[in-house]
């Protein structure tokens, strides 16, 4: 405002300052530059304060050729007068800006094409303002105020050139809205002065185009999910699947082909989506995690170029009684004069899932003759126990061993446990040379009786 105190100078004067050889006086002696007005300050001759003279329009930084005014001053003693002597300093006085100019957009309307399913800058919406660059007074903050319901669409200001840059941030539907229109803002960071407001100018259009591409089908739901048996027939349907073309204006047919099925036991009819199997389902293969074959499938629409969408389908195996348990170990050695006659503790296992594996149920295969040499006792659900009922000779010796398991039909196991009976001697087990191989003595004798018997009718 008109009269406002810039700066004060001070002179300091060595004589008596109780004698007019000390009182000063004070006087603008140069102004650099002399625009708009050659005084644009006045400087109190006693008290040495300088003061704007000018009406507050001129006084503005954006009319000026620099912000930057110089003025000599001069103090003279004897209060003044021509005879009194002199010194001359320099007062610098800087011209801060003020936010009293509002961005203005440099058109009302801006233009931008957009691939619809693309993200990123559309377009760069250009302001000018005339306060002093890199300021908060110059600084633009961008705001959509309208047509941005499902905020598809953010603003940022560009440091660099002050510029807003739209982009979309939510990919666009060309089938739900080809145009879409913005109404947009711009202000500075720092507020305006007090008698100076934002105009039409402040605000702007976007007229955005939606540009139509052609879509990749949509599996419905995508991930597809089933629940079969294991080992069902060949040949049987696991599901229809459902794919959509997004580009409903294009009237599009779609294709079905398998793209991943780690095992190969699946085919999807190309027409009508329909998918069956062409091997039989194994719950226990190692393609199957957690229960569950995973298998991808794609969907192809006639579009050209074509474009494609990928459904997965997660089959869920529930298990069938289709393995028979398995016996562990299969070796066993023992000393032919040993005190222990408990051989071996056997353990069964099952690739099938509850109920179809244990409780198992261990059996020997019949002993025949009067002189039985083992015996096998269930010690809990998974195991049992084979003892010896006598020491025997040193040899090697198949014991024949049923384990079966408690799946709706049951599944058994005939297996044979391989026992060697080795010599003993300071505590070290000799199990070379053994002899020929026994199933029990009672078995030998018996098969000599009948071959006895067919020799003499």
């Amino acid at each position: 405002p008109l009269g406002t105190t810039v700066m004060s100078m001070t002179a300091f004067d060595a004589d008596d300052s109780s004698t007019d050889n000390a009182l000063l006086r004070y006087d603008i002696l140069k102004q650099t530059p002399t625009k708009p007005s050659p005084n644009m300050f006045y400087i109190d001759p006693e008290k040495g304060d300088i003061v704007t003279v000018v009406s507050p329009v001129l006084l503005d930084r954006e009319a000026m050729e620099t912000p930057k005014y110089e003025l000599v001053i001069e103090a003279k003693d004897m209060g003044g007068r021509d005879v009194g002597l002199t010194g001359t300093a320099t007062a610098t006085i800087l011209i801060d800006d003020k936010n009293d100019h509002p961005p203005e957009f440099t058109k009302k309307e801006f233009q931008a094409t957009v691939k619809e399913g693309v993200t990123g800058v559309i377009v760069n919406l250009t302001v000018g303002d005339r306060d002093d660059p890199a300021t908060g007074a110059w600084r633009a903050v961008y705001t959509i105020i309208n047509g941005n319901p499902g905020q598809s669409f953010e603003i940022h200001t560009n440091p660099q050139t002050n510029e807003g840059m739209l982009s979309v941030v939510k990919p666009l539907d060309y089938e739900i809205s080809a145009f879409h229109t913005l109404l947009i803002k711009v202000e500075n960071e720092d507020p305006l002065i007090p008698d100076i407001a934002y105009g039409p100018s402040s605000t702007a259009t976007v007229q955005i185009t939606v540009e139509d591409v052609n879509e990749g089908p949509v599996f419905h739901p995508n991930p597809m999910t089933v629940t079969k048996q294991e080992n069902i027939p060949i040949g049987s349907v696991v599901l229809t699947v459902n794919a959509t073309d997004p580009d409903t204006l294009q009237h599009q047919t779609i294709r079905y082909s398998v793209y991943k099925d780690p095992a190969g036991w699946l085919e999807i009819n190309p027409t009508n989506g329909t998918i069956g199997t062409t091997a039989v389902l194994d719950r226990e293969s190692p393609h199957v995690q957690n229960n569950v074959y995973t298998a991808l499938f794609l969907a192809i629409d006639s579009g050209n170029p074509p474009a494609t969408g990928t459904g997965t389908l997660h089959i869920t195996l529930e298990d069938v009684n289709d393995n028979v348990p398995s016996l562990y170990p299969t070796l066993a050695k023992v000393c032919d004069d040993a005190k222990d006659l408990r051989v071996v503790v056997l353990g069964a296992s099952d690739k099938d899932l509850h109920p179809n594996t244990d409780p198992f149920k261990f059996e020997l295969s019949k002993q025949s003759g009067p002189e039985k040499m083992w015996r096998i006792n269930k010690l809990n659900n998974t195991h049992a126990q084979v003892i010896l009922l006598q020491n025997l000779k040193k040899a090697n010796y198949n014991i024949p061993i049923s384990v079966t398991d408690s799946g709706k039909p049951p599944l058994t196991n005939n297996t044979e446990l391989k026992l060697q009976v080795c010599s003993c001697k300071k505590s070290k087990m000799d199990c070379s040379a053994t002899d020929a191989l026994h199933i029990s003595m009672t078995l030998i004798l018996l098969s000599l009786f009948s071959l006895f018997c067919k020799s003499f009718p």
